[in-house]
């Protein structure tokens, strides 16, 4: 009698989570259906984008467990009004395939494709994370394309603060959509670091809510997960064999001081081996730099006014 209660009030809980689950993944795939996305075919492939504004272009490329939707979303906190942003999903994210064999210079190329498909000569770079690697072989590849570099939270040579999981263990939790909504969902404060909120951080309720849109923001991860795995297990190491001392182009580095992920130390080593670079630090706020949008976007646009012409007032 007690076991047939349990089972049936296990049952009815399980009804319930399911119920929820593909309620919320409703409103994730609605989300993405609500952006006005569209597909380049270039001479490096399929590349989905979006764009917005109007004005100098800014390639805004996002980072880790990202897509055209995240882009957008960093272009609206950092990047200044009269700019025209261009953010598209990077291999292996949303509708941008994962190439056979695909190398992190190759992603740099695709950046020069998407240029050329949009008939854009030349554009600043805005971007955060995993994807410093790709834009930095960006900048040395294709130094004519690109006018600006801007380095927000960058995956940089030397130690690291998160180690990543067994490849296996983190790509099958990946390609899974529920398992990482349970994650989020019931043990949200445990995935805080997985988006590098520090440990003893205060939130307030709208930082709280900041984190919790941006980890809900990865779904359906399934549909990022081969661009995640390639990140992290491909894209972050070969920083470490980049000739960042080759980079010509203006470059702006910014950094939280107790950012848990990519390490204030070694983002601090990263501007000093571009020459010139310029390197602005940020007090606290871990890797989003929580709290700090509008110092950032000022020091975006300080440095963007100075370095590239057009915009010179």
């Amino acid at each position: 009698m007690i076991g047939g209660a349990l089972s049936l009030v296990v049952l009815i809980v399980i009804g319930l989570m399911l119920v929820r689950y593909q309620k919320d993944m409703r409103a994730y795939r609605a989300r993405l259906e609500g952006l006005n996305l569209e597909t380049a075919s270039t001479a490096c492939g399929k590349i989905e984008y979006a764009r917005q504004g109007s004005g100098y272009p800014v390639l805004v490329v996002h980072g880790n467990g990202g897509g055209v939707d995240q882009g957008l979303g960093m272009a609206s906190g950092y990047i200044p009004a009269g700019l025209k942003v261009i953010a598209p999903s990077r291999f292996g994210y949303l509708g941008t395939p994962m190439p056979a064999n695909a190398t992190v210079e190759m992603q740099a190329d695709a950046y020069a494709c998407l240029l050329d498909a949009l008939g854009i000569e030349k554009a600043a770079i805005f971007t955060s994370s995993a994807w410093v690697t790709s834009v930095t072989q960006f900048a040395l590849r294709h130094p004519e394309r690109v006018s600006a570099i801007i380095l927000h939270s960058p995956n940089s040579p030397g130690e690291v603060g998160l180690v990543a999981p067994p490849k296996p263990v983190f790509s099958a939790m990946l390609h899974s959509d529920f398992i990482y909504w349970i994650m989020i969902t019931y043990f949200g404060d445990g995935m805080q670091s997985l988006v590098g909120v520090p440990k003893g951080f205060a939130l307030t309720p709208e930082l709280q809510e900041v984190v919790t849109h941006t980890l809900g923001s990865v779904m359906p991860v399934s549909s990022r997960a081969d661009g995640m795995v390639f990140d992290t297990y491909v894209s972050n190491p070969a920083i470490n064999d980049c000739p960042l001392e080759q980079i010509s182009t203006p470059t702006l580095v910014i950094s939280a001081a107790d950012d848990p992920m990519t390490l204030h130390s070694s983002a601090r080593n990263l501007a000093a081996l571009i020459p010139g670079a310029q390197f602005k630090a940020i007090a606290d706020g871990g890797h989003m730099m929580l709290g700090h949008a509008e110092e950032v976007n000022q020091a975006i646009q300080v440095f963007l006014s100075s370095a590239v012409p057009e915009l010179a007032q």
